[in-house]
């Protein structure tokens, strides 16, 4: 197995390109989005398709924050950056969801006014990452999350904490990020005090400055602390710091602001002041942590550097270069990972030629990421105020390496013991602690805590006891750190891939955010079962964040997946083999540019062919030992940024025709090859520019067809793009159809009915049975979140959706697959019932201390009306057995039948054959002997048998 802790964050390539902005979608169309989909759900034919969830739970998703009840910390909430908010009354011990009634599984901030059991939630997290979504508003409820109320704010997009009066929970206090892509208005500080049905906005610094952190003083609420943070966030490039980050103090509980990180202050101004955290001890003791942007002074005293480095081949002559000894060169090209092609000798033939230059070899090493590290900041530091905020000093002399690394954007907290100034934990990757107010730290961090945390509680009554949230989920402990429980049973892993494999029964494999790549059997139990057994039934098999996978059809231990940026690997799950095989290129050649969800495909032609997206797309003919580009660049050529970008991000071949490739770009390009790569042609040219292609996916069905969708998320631009084409796309027929407006992520053909179609937004799942003219919502089971992927299991007729946010859900569609006219037009549809083994433990239990068994069969049957319809279950000589009446919907209906007879219909089959004798169970009830039955609604029947 192989296990990696990666870092965000990469740098692109140089090319200029020029980008026609989209318009951030508004407020009022989300708003009226989320009730066309609330209606839509009403009426759908697919409302009651049950999807169940298949976890996996155990390395959980990222929290943004917990709330716990002051007097009973047993007692509290935690909510997930994109998978809801999570009610434990145990400790943790177990969870019960609390937002799924509400239109988003987004949080920012939650807050909870316990004397009255108020609760606001802030939807839409503010740590500006990949995914980052935005919220839709303030959310209130007054009963546990069974309502909720939204009470505004639809266009902060994103929220920082929520300060809630302690005498009246009507008055609150919240700060506002605002649009994560886009500049607007709706930033800054809000109050209300009459719970949300007006608000006043106290402070506005500007349109791309929002607020990030919002504290008060824990005995004084008129005493608040507040940080500004100016970001510029795009597909890109992240700019995370400005003149306007600054740290804000309120004396009236946040009626009016006074900027107090001044020049004169101590703490950092201008253009290098980053994100910015606070912690309030009292009225006079605050400490901040700050994402300092500023560089770093040269150090001069630093011993001379030994061997070659990267940088001395940008200005190297190519004299100086011939003139270097073989085997000082040989020494930098092996330790930097050259090719076994890349010697000394070689390469300087190389450069004598002409075809390569000194500075070339620099530019080899310039992948993704590696500018990254070449810009080093200040980076993480903690100042300290005794006197109100009115100055500062740095609490340490040393750099605080290793807390943010590369990405203090994604971080930014600090806190304070609430009975000791001098006690405060920071962290980032790691969880560190000081003892002494900030001038030496030591960490906490354990081998079950999880890296990247972002949500702390102290217990006022016990500091020692710590309930902390990371992208792992949550840890407590008791010990201040020393040692941490594990509290992860929420299903709320963040995916950004699955797949399946052919096995029996077979498994489901998944790429997620910061969490690797995991496989696991579908039916495997999500119960504490394996607590006994010492082994979780889904097993990690990659580090990182888990991208895409594919699995060879031939052998399901050949597994190709890995992590960020194209860091692929071939496995050998059977032998725990892992082989490197991300293609790199040829010496003299721009590194190639690769996605940070970078799209991989196995060719359904032939399975040792393997493709791989760069900013070219890639082909391997030996399962990715060798590799050759078969294109040119398929984008618009990059772009200057921080941000890998101008990347392919789709990757589909025809099943009809070896060669016959479509590629999608991040920037917006569509391009064919019906020829392997021989020549390319853009078929792109009348969609919207410069969108995110999330699908590009070649038809089963018709090797003319061809589906793309476009993502608008990364310009705050929501609406629904997808479209068909049946000519190789030379034309394009749109077919959004009703979809309410949200960034689309995938679309997915039924493989067994060419009408049907599945699609992910950022906000549900959705099918149709016309290739798209109109839509329907799937919602039982299934809460508004993140659709990133869908898989059909073709054997087993099963639809997988891959959630950022809750994880895998499962339905069986193989009624769905049989939808046609002739079907829409009967009044009523019985789907096959199939069989049952029969089970002399009916209705028994095994103990006095157990439940009785008790078997059920799902009836699946299709109704073109709505209403009361009776079910019966007749023997094979049309003695009636059993009956109930059933309110149905139009569409799609689901019922279980628990496999009795009434006392009438026992009498009955007794009747017609002597020989039965049919007794009672041990739960009173009499159960259906061995036999062949008929289950009629109306005129329409289907068979049960029972073995």
């Amino acid at each position: 197995m192989f296990r990696t802790k990666f870092l965000s964050f990469a740098f692109a390539a140089s090319a200029l390109v020029v980008f026609a902005q989209q318009p951030a979608t508004s407020a009022e169309t989300v708003k009226r989005a989320l009730a066309e989909k609330r209606e839509m759900a009403k009426t759908s034919l697919v409302k009651n398709v049950p999807f169940e969830n298949i976890g996996p739970t155990i390395m959980s998703g990222r929290v943004v924050d917990v709330d716990v009840n002051p007097e009973m910390p047993s007692e509290f909430y935690v909510g997930y950056a994109s998978g809801g908010v999570w009610h434990t009354t145990n400790n943790g011990t177990t969870f019960t969801p609390i937002l799924d009634g509400s239109d988003t599984q987004n949080v920012g901030d939650i807050a909870v006014h316990w004397p009255t059991r108020t609760i606001y939630v802030g939807t839409g997290e503010n740590n500006a990452s990949r995914s980052s979504y935005a919220g839709i508003g303030l959310l209130k409820s007054n009963d546990n999350g069974q309502t909720w109320e939204n009470i505004g704010l639809m266009d902060a997009h994103h929220f920082a904490p929520i300060l809630i009066h302690p005498d009246n929970p009507n008055v609150i206090t919240v700060g506002v990020t605002g649009h994560l892509y886009s500049p607007n208005k709706e930033r800054g500080i809000y109050k209300t005090t009459d719970g949300g049905k007006t608000w006043k906005q106290t402070l506005f610094v500007d349109d791309e400055s929002g607020i990030i952190d919002l504290q008060h003083s824990p005995k004084n609420y008129n005493v608040m602390f507040a940080t500004s943070w100016t970001k510029d966030r795009k597909a890109w490039n992240f700019k995370g710091n400005g003149d306007n980050s600054a740290i804000y103090k309120s004396t009236d509980a946040g009626e009016t602001w006074i900027k107090v990180s001044t020049e004169k202050s101590g703490f950092p101004t201008g253009e290098g002041v980053g994100r910015i955290g606070i912690a309030v001890f009292n009225d006079d003791v605050v400490y901040a942590i700050h994402d300092n942007q500023f560089r770093r002074a040269d150090d001069k005293t630093s011993d001379k550097k030994e061997g070659l480095t990267k940088d001395d081949f940008k200005t190297m002559s190519t004299s100086d270069f011939l003139a270097l000894e073989d085997k000082k060169l040989d020494q930098f090209l092996k330790n930097n990972g050259f090719q076994e092609k890349y010697r000394a000798q070689n390469v300087k033939k190389m450069v004598r030629s002409g075809n390569v230059k000194p500075i070339d070899l620099a530019k080899y090493l310039e992948d993704a990421n590696s500018m990254l590290f070449d810009t080093p900041v200040i980076g993480a530091e903690v100042y300290k105020s005794t006197d109100g905020g009115q100055t500062w000093s740095k609490t340490h002399e040393d750099f605080l390496d290793g807390i943010y690394y590369s990405y203090g954007y994604y971080f930014g907290h600090i806190h304070v013991s609430p009975v000791n100034e001098n006690d405060i934990y920071i962290y980032g990757v790691p969880i560190v602690k000081s003892k002494d107010g900030g001038k030496t730290f030591t960490s906490i961090s354990a081998e079950n805590v999880h890296a990247d945390h972002h949500a702390l509680w102290i217990n006022p009554k016990n500091p020692n006891h710590l309930i902390d949230g990371n992208d792992g989920g949550i840890n407590i402990s008791y010990d201040d750190g020393e040692n941490w429980i594990k509290n992860n049973s929420p299903s709320v892993g963040q995916f950004y891939a699955i797949n399946v494999d052919n096995e029996k029964p077979y498994n489901v494999y998944g790429g997620l955010q910061d969490n690797g790549v995991w496989v696991g059997a579908h039916n495997a139990r999500e119960d504490k079962s394996w607590h006994q057994e010492g082994q979780y039934p889904w097993k990690s098999i990659m580090g990182g964040d888990g991208m895409q996978i594919q699995i060879d059809n031939r052998n399901s231990n050949i597994v190709y997946t890995g992590y960020q940026f194209g860091n692929y690997y071939r496995l050998n799950l059977e032998t725990e083999d892992a082989t490197y095989i991300q293609p790199k290129h040829t010496l003299g050649e721009n590194p190639y540019r690769f996605n940070w969800q970078t799209p991989i495909l196995l060719s359904p032609h032939n399975q040792d062919i393997l493709y791989l997206g760069g900013n070219k797309l890639m082909r391997s003919m030996n399962q990715g030992n060798d590799w050759e580009a078969i294109s040119d660049d398929l984008t618009n050529g990059g772009k200057k940024g921080n941000v890998a970008y101008g990347t392919l991000t789709s990757i589909s071949e025809s099943p009809f025709q070896f060669g016959l490739i479509y590629t999608g770009s991040d920037d917006g390009l569509v391009h064919i090859t019906k020829n392997g790569g021989g020549s390319w042609t853009n078929v792109s040219k009348s969609f919207p520019k410069d969108l995110w292609v999330s699908r590009v996916i070649a038809s089963q069905h018709k090797k003319e067809r061809v589906y793309v969708t476009l993502n608008g998320y990364r310009w705050d631009d929501f609406k629904v793009y997808a479209f068909m084409s049946d000519d190789y796309g030379q034309t394009w027929k749109d077919i959004s159809g009703n979809i309410p407006a949200s960034p689309v992520n995938v679309i997915k053909e039924d493989p067994k009915n060419e009408n049907i179609l599945y699609l992910g937004t950022d906000n549900g799942a959705y099918v149709s049975f016309n290739k798209g003219t109109s839509w329907e919502v799937f919602s039982k089971g299934l809460p508004n979140v993140a659709i990133h992927d869908i898989v059909v299991q073709p054997e087993a007729n099963d639809l997988l959706l891959g959630t950022h946010g809750r994880s895998i859900y499962k339905t069986n569609i193989e009624a769905l697959q049989q939808m046609n006219p002739d079907l829409k037009a009967k009044s009523t549809t019985i789907f096959d019932v199939g069989s049952v083994r029969h089970s002399g433990r009916w209705g028994s239990a095994w103990s006095q201390w157990s439940n009785a068994y008790e078997p059920s069969k799902t009836i699946q049957f299709y109704s073109n009306t709505s209403g009361e319809k009776t079910i019966k279950i007749v023997s094979e000589n049309g003695v009636e057995l059993n009956s109930f009446k059933l309110n149905v919907d139009k569409g799609f209906n689901y019922t279980d039948y628990d496999l009795t007879l009434s006392e009438k219909g026992k009498k009955a089959l007794e009747k017609a054959n002597k020989e039965l004798k049919i007794g009672k169970s041990g739960n009173g009830k009499y159960y259906l002997p061995k036999g062949v039955y008929i289950i009629e609604i109306n005129d329409a029947k289907s068979t049960l048998e029972i073995k």
